[in-house]
């Protein structure tokens, strides 16, 4: 059971790691994204507080996108894998 516990912890202390360094990276991604959009076609009489504005909005809604919600899959799947393989093998 010790050995299972201390399984748990390392892996939850790499799956925060992973879910940090994949949010980090999507996150750069999307506002690359969003840089390059307004760079390609600014409106006519852009400032940098627009193209700021634009680019904060978009981040915002990033924030509420599925791509960023399945990310926690990182951290929820392999627990729900473990779980199960754990269940069939000593209880099924």
């Amino acid at each position: 059971m010790i050995g299972f516990l201390r399984l748990m912890v390392f892996w939850s202390v790499f799956a925060a790691i992973a879910y940090w360094s994949l949010l980090v990276y999507s996150r750069s991604l999307r506002r690359e994204s969003l840089e390059k959009k307004w760079d390609a076609d600014p409106p006519d009489g852009a400032t940098d507080d627009m193209r700021r504005a634009f680019i904060e909005q978009g981040m915002a809604a990033y924030e509420g996108s599925l791509r960023r919600k399945l990310l926690w899959g990182v951290i929820v799947l392999p627990f729900l894998a473990i779980g199960t393989l754990l269940y069939l093998v000593n209880y099924a």
